[in-house]
């Protein structure tokens, strides 16, 4: 049995992903953004460990939500899920950037980690000026960098299976009603990183797509690109990857 924490987890791909890990006889500890949230969340997933709050659009919530989480003791997987899409460019640089960033380096490391980033990567920019301005930042550049977060802590922490997945476009909420792709399968690949001993899911700095290792944008394994993507995260945040 594991034990796995999933941010962003009180509606789609991530309630959906605790659920199906919960039935497997997994212990999941939950993540919710306000009081409101919460409450929703017990009574949707009433197995859960627990829901912790946390708004990741602030660096300070994002922070105590680490503390949180680091008091409740260590976990298998963290299943870093939490992103926003329709919204300002500061919001999408602070939740789906740096948020899983401060979160990597502020709770003790598990086993595994898993990103969620997008195929809509590929169109991101590689330049790191839009996050030292903290303007600018698209979605498409926010999922480059959880892929190039993935790799990079891949290769800090080799006793740790760090990997980024595209859980495709799906019909939650985010995705709209009529996304094309499965459902399940947005959210069955996050389950299998965190937990199966398949040997094809016990890989590092990977790019999945539907429990397949898929095309993306080559700049991520820059390592220079990944340092310097770390020091800039570290500037914005004010945490050190603890390597």
């Amino acid at each position: 049995m594991a034990r796995i924490f999933i941010t962003g987890s009180s509606a789609g791909l991530g309630q959906l992903a605790a659920k199906s890990l919960i039935s497997q006889g997994h212990r999941v500890l939950l993540h919710a953004r306000n009081q409101n949230r919460k409450q929703d969340t017990l009574e949707s997933v009433q197995d859960a460990e627990d829901v912790l709050i946390g708004d990741l659009s602030s660096i300070e919530e994002t922070k105590h939500l680490a503390e949180k989480v680091m008091a409740l003791g260590t976990f298998d997987a963290i299943i870093h899920n939490a992103g926003v899409y329709r919204t300002d460019q500061e919001k999408i640089l602070t939740v789906n950037t740096l948020a899983p960033y401060i979160l990597t380096c502020l709770i003790e490391k598990p086993k595994r980690l898993i990103y969620l980033s997008s195929g809509s990567h590929k169109h991101g920019s590689p330049s790191l000026e839009r996050i030292k301005s903290g303007k600018g930042v698209s979605y498409s550049d926010s999922k480059f960098h959880d892929l190039m977060l993935a790799k990079a802590v891949a290769r800090k922490w080799p006793d740790v299976y760090s990997n980024a997945v595209d859980p495709g476009w799906v019909p939650t909420k985010m995705g709209g009603r009529g996304a094309p792709d499965d459902l399940d399968k947005g959210y069955e690949t996050q389950v299998w990183l965190a937990v199966s001993d398949d040997e094809k899911a016990k890989v590092s700095g990977r790019y999945f797509y539907h429990k397949k290792e898929a095309n993306y944008q080559s700049k991520a394994d820059d390592t220079e690109l990944q340092d310097k993507f770390m020091d800039v995260c570290e500037h914005a945040t004010g945490v050190h990857f603890p390597e």
